[in-house]
């Protein structure tokens, strides 16, 4: 479950009587587009219908059988969801919309070179201070996915940046490839491995290119600097070998 301040109220009038439930945001939000999988118990705040969740007080069962044919809450929750409209502070607007800039910097980061710069990344601190330039307003009631390409679209007149992946070609020394590969494996699409006659490792991995400084810190880290990279720059390549 969640705490109490990190849900919203999600409200349904039906059959003369009001519902309320509460929920994380995000998740009501992808219950009313029928695109949750999750836990439902893992994303409310109480496992209870409510006629005023400010203070408690609930319907009776026979309201709530009128209206939903159950009393179970956790087959009512998703139907008032659903059916009824997703009640927010001013606060929780504000915190939500925090939230959803920060994740959409992270997203940007995580993805986006400069073209002009070696296809370098981008920081954090560029992103956010292009974004404040743009004047892109971030929707905390859409999630980021959707808001990616128009930031985007915004960003280009103000600073030169492309959405990219890299694909690197790693050798870890056999002192290092047992335990050090089982963790850079799990960083990107593993395009291909060879274990070496002598014991080493080679890898190569293909993920967002704002990530390659992320990268190159894990890699020194697990092989304690010893590792030789390269970036492949054409895929067909790898199929030559």
């Amino acid at each position: 479950m969640i705490s109490l301040d990190e849900a919203v109220t999600a409200r349904l009038e039906s059959h003369g009587t009001r519902f309320e439930v509460l929920v994380d945001p995000d998740a009501a939000l992808a219950i009313k587009r029928g695109e949750f999988d999750g836990e439902l118990a893992e994303v409310i705040a109480a496992e209870d219908v409510f006629e005023d969740a400010s203070t408690g007080d609930r319907p009776a069962e026979t309201a709530l059988e009128d209206a939903f044919d159950s009393t179970d809450p956790l087959e009512i929750i998703p139907q008032v969801i659903e059916r009824g409209e997703i009640q927010i502070t001013a606060e929780q607007r504000r915190e939500m919309q925090e939230r959803k800039r920060k994740e959409l910097i992270n997203t940007i980061v995580r993805n986006a070179i400069n073209p002009q710069m070696d296809d370098a990344p981008h920081p954090p601190e560029r992103i956010e201070n292009a974004l404040e330039e743009a004047g892109v307003t971030v929707d905390p009631m859409t999630p980021v996915s959707e808001q990616v390409d128009d930031a985007l679209d915004a960003l280009r007149p103000v600073i030169p940046i492309r959405f990219e992946e890299v694909t690197i070609a790693v050798q870890i020394p056999p002192e290092h490839a047992g335990s050090a590969q089982a963790k850079i494996r799990e960083y990107g699409d593993l395009e291909r491995e060879e274990w070496q006659p002598d014991g080493s490792w080679i890898g190569v991995l293909t993920f967002p290119a704002g990530l390659q400084n992320e990268f190159y810190d894990l890699v020194n880290d697990v092989t304690s600097g010893e590792a030789e990279t390269r970036m492949v720059k054409d895929k067909d390549e790898l199929n030559t070998r």
